[in-house]
C-alpha cells in the first residue's frame, strides 16, 4: 500500500508541487460543468458567470444558481435561517457532540484571546509613529456542507474573528439537497461560535454574494473558509473586491519520523488525513525498516475504516514514504515542501523545530498528534496549504483586523527629514511633491 520513494523519485513526484491553477478538472466536474451552462467551459469561467450573475441580481441569482448547482428551492424568505431552526439543531444533534464542540470552542476562544498587540511604539524618531489596530466591522465564514459538514473549520475561523472584537460575523454553508436545511451541526457550530447569522447558501454564488452583497446578504470586509473548486475560484476572482485569508486546497500532511517512532502511530496519523478527499500523507524517514512497519500498519487498520476508498486512491497518487539519509535531510525536505501539517515523530523533536521555517503547524512529538489540533488543541486548523507556507500564516487574529498607521512628527523632526524627501521626489520626477514639502520650509525659516 505504502509506495516507498528515493529523495530522487519523491521531488518528482509525491514532493513536487503543482500550482491550483493546473489542478486537473475531474471527468465528473466538466461534465457537470457542460450540463449546467450548456457548453463545455472551464471552472474559472463558469465561476466568472456565476459571480457576474450575483453581482448584477442579487437574492433572485442567488435562488436560481442554488437550484441548478445543489437540487435546492430556496426563497428569499428562507435564505437565512430562522433562530427556531438553530434552537431546534441542538434537539438533533447529539448532546455529547455539543459538549465537544463547546469545549473546543473554549480552548479556541482561550488560545486567541491571549495574542498581543501593540499600537503606539516607543521611539527616538521625533514626535508619535504608531499603528491604530481595529477589527474589522464585518466577516464572512465559509461552511462546507456537503457529505461532511465541517463543524469544526466554523469554530475555528469565526472564533478568532470574535475573539479580536469584529463586530459582525456572519456564515455561509450550502442546504443539505435532501433536506432543503443546513446541517444541524453546522448551525449548532455557529451559535456556539455567536455568529450573528447563518445563510443556507454555499459554492460561488455564496461567495458572490458576500463580495458584493445582495437584498438579504450584506456585503463583508472579507471572506474566510475553506471550501471546494469553485469556493476556492470564487475567492481568488473577488480578490480586491473583498479581502480573502487564502486560497485553500486538499489537506496535506508530512511526518518526519526515526526509529523511535510508533509504526501504529505513525499510520494512524497519515490515514486521517489521507481518507480527506485529494488529502496527501508523507512519511519522511531515515529507516527503512520503519517504513515498511508503517506499511504493515497501514493495510491492517485501512480495512477497518468506511472511508478506505478515499484513502486508497490517496495512497496510489499523492502519499508515500521517502528515505532520506538522515535526519538533517529529512527536516529539511519537509521544510521545503512546506506543508499545512508537519509532525515530527521523533527521539527528540524540539531539537529539530529550529530548522523548519515553513511549515502551517509544527506538531511536537507523538503526543501532539494533528488529530488534536484539528479539533481541540486551541490553534485554528485552518492552515495554508499547497506550500503556501512559505508566505502565509495559519488563521489567526491578525487575519481579522486592520492596521492604520499614525504619523504626528514634531517640528523640528520635520525639518530635520524634509531634505531628504524633496531629493527623493525630486528623483521620482514628481515636483509637486518636492514644492509640498520645500514651501514649508521657506514658510518657517
Amino acid at each position: 500500500m505504502l509506495k516507498i520513494y528515493e529523495v530522487d523519485q519523491a521531488l518528482a513526484s509525491i514532493l513536487k508541487r503543482k500550482p491550483i491553477d493546473e489542478f486537473p478538472v475531474s471527468p465528473a466536474m466538466r461534465r457537470r460543468t457542460q450540463e449546467t451552462f450548456g457548453e463545455d467551459i472551464s471552472p474559472d469561467e463558469a465561476v466568472r458567470r456565476i459571480l457576474s450573475d450575483v453581482r448584477a441580481r442579487g437574492d433572485d441569482a442567488l435562488i436560481e444558481w442554488t437550484r441548478k448547482l445543489d437540487g435546492v428551492a430556496l426563497t428569499v424568505e428562507t435564505l437565512e435561517v430562522p433562530d427556531e431552526d438553530i434552537a431546534a439543531a441542538y434537539d438533533i444533534v447529539d448532546s455529547e457532540v455539543v459538549a465537544a464542540l463547546e469545549r473546543a470552542a473554549e480552548r479556541i476562544r482561550a488560545f486567541h484571546a491571549r495574542h498581543p498587540f501593540q499600537s503606539w511604539m516607543e521611539n527616538d524618531l521625533g514626535g508619535l509613529l504608531g499603528q491604530i489596530i481595529r477589527p474589522l466591522d464585518r466577516v464572512g465564514v465559509y461552511s462546507p456542507g456537503g457529505t461532511a459538514p465541517l463543524a469544526s473549520t466554523l469554530l475555528m475561523t469565526a472564533i478568532p474573528a470574535r475573539a479580536v472584537g469584529v463586530n459582525e460575523v456572519v456564515v455561509c454553508s450550502p442546504a443539505d439537497r435532501r433536506t432543503g436545511k443546513v446541517a444541524p451541526i453546522t448551525l449548532v457550530a455557529a451559535d456556539i461560535a455567536e455568529v450573528d447569522a447563518v445563510y443556507a447558501v454555499g459554492g460561488a454564488q455564496a461567495i458572490g454574494a458576500l463580495a458584493y452583497g445582495t437584498e438579504t446578504i450584506v456585503r463583508v470586509d472579507k471572506i474566510a473558509g475553506p471550501g471546494n473548486t469553485f469556493v476556492v475560484l470564487a475567492k481568488k476572482q473577488v480578490f480586491g473586491v473583498v479581502g480573502i485569508d487564502a486560497l485553500p486546497g486538499p489537506t496535506e500532511t508530512v511526518v518526519v519520523a526515526d526509529d523511535s517512532a510508533n509504526p501504529a502511530w505513525v499510520a494512524a496519523d497519515m490515514l486521517a488525513q489521507s481518507e480527506h478527499t485529494g488529502g496527501t500523507a508523507i512519511l519522511i524517514t531515515p529507516s527503512l525498516a520503519l517504513a515498511h512497519a508503517v506499511d504493515r500498519h497501514l493495510q491492517a487498520q485501512v480495512s477497518q475504516l468506511a472511508t478506505a476508498a478515499e484513502i486508497y486512491e490517496s495512497f496510489q497518487s499523492r502519499s508515500g514514504a521517502v528515505i532520506a539519509e538522515d535526519l538533517t535531510e529529512a527536516v529539511a525536505l519537509a521544510d521545503e515542501f512546506a506543508p499545512e501539517h508537519l509532525c515530527l515523530s521523533l527521539r527528540d523533536p524540539w531539537a529539530w523545530v529550529g530548522k523548519i521555517h515553513n511549515a502551517g503547524g509544527i506538531f511536537v512529538g507523538e503526543q501532539s498528534y494533528e488529530v488534536l489540533g484539528d479539533y481541540v488543541a486551541g490553534p485554528s486548523h485552518t492552515m495554508p496549504t499547497g506550500g503556501t507556507a512559505r508566505f502565509t500564516s495559519p488563521c489567526n487574529v491578525l487575519d481579522f483586523v486592520r492596521v492604520t498607521n499614525v504619523i504626528a512628527l514634531d517640528e523640528a523632526t520635520a525639518r530635520q527629514i524634509a531634505p531628504a524627501a524633496i531629493k527623493l521626489a525630486e528623483a521620482e520626477g514628481l515636483p509637486a511633491h518636492a514644492a509640498a514639502a520645500r514651501i514649508r520650509l521657506a514658510d518657517q525659516v
